[in-house]
């Protein structure tokens, strides 16, 4: 095999790997129709470890170059909505956490919203930053099952995102996203294994994983307007 065949093949792998995170989504799915949470959620985070890793695979090994017959952009972003916004929000409402017509408001919330905003042209800024809340609803949602908040309180957390989506705000990548990466990256390594970690006890109450997703979601949610708030030294 040539180099050129071997770059090439290792492409092709970054897409098919990238494509897993649909059957993710799928068993992800069949957990929730059967109300298993903690599975569902198990299954969404390694979808989440996934979406981690294949963005720097496929700029190492050039997928748009060295295997263009696949869009890796749309294959990810239909992934994305599977994996952020539907599933997710479907769990969101099948739960009951969500009662009666609030639940109805939230899922119509954001399943339209992110279906505007995963088209938008605009969402990423020249730093590879997202401008606006880049729709990780199966973030919230996954905080929302482990503190279950009073549902007021869901509902509002719910709007508030849906807006700033669309607003001029700034939402850190936790990998591509440069100022602050020392500890953005670590804060989203560990609000994955918390996230876990709080799925895997089935949501127990007095998990001490609870307290680890409070502080690196609020981290992840505020970084990127800081980031705005404070100007860079250099800038």
């Amino acid at each position: 095999m040539t180099a050129r065949m071997k770059i090439e093949t290792k492409a092709l792998l970054v897409h098919l790997l990238t494509a897993t995170g649909a059957v993710f989504a799928m068993l992800a799915m069949l957990a929730a129709v059967e109300e298993q949470w903690s599975l569902m959620f198990l299954w969404l985070v390694v979808a989440f470890f996934v979406d981690g890793i294949d963005g720097p695979l496929a700029r190492r090994y050039h997928v748009k170059k060295n295997a263009p017959e696949f869009d890796g952009v749309l294959l990810d972003l239909i992934i994305d909505y599977l994996t952020y916004v539907f599933v997710p929000a479907y769990a969101l409402f099948k739960s009951g956490l969500l009662p009666g017509w609030t639940g109805w408001i939230a899922i119509i919330i954001i399943t339209f919203t992110s279906a505007m905003y995963f088209a938008d042209t605009r969402m990423k800024t020249k730093d590879n930053s997202f401008s606006g809340f880049p729709g990780c609803w199966n973030m919230l949602v996954l905080v929302i099952f482990a503190l279950q908040p009073n549902f007021w309180v869901s509902l509002v957390l719910v709007a508030a995102l849906a807006i700033t989506m669309f607003l001029p705000l700034k939402f850190v990548h936790p990998v591509r996203t440069e100022r602050w990466r020392v500890v953005t990256l670590p804060m989203a390594l560990a609000w994955t294994f918390f996230a876990g970690w709080a799925a895997w006890v089935d949501f127990y109450p007095d998990s001490w994983a609870h307290w680890g997703l409070i502080v690196t979601s609020v981290y992840l949610l505020l970084a990127g307007i800081a980031q705005q708030a404070i100007p860079q030294r250099n800038a």
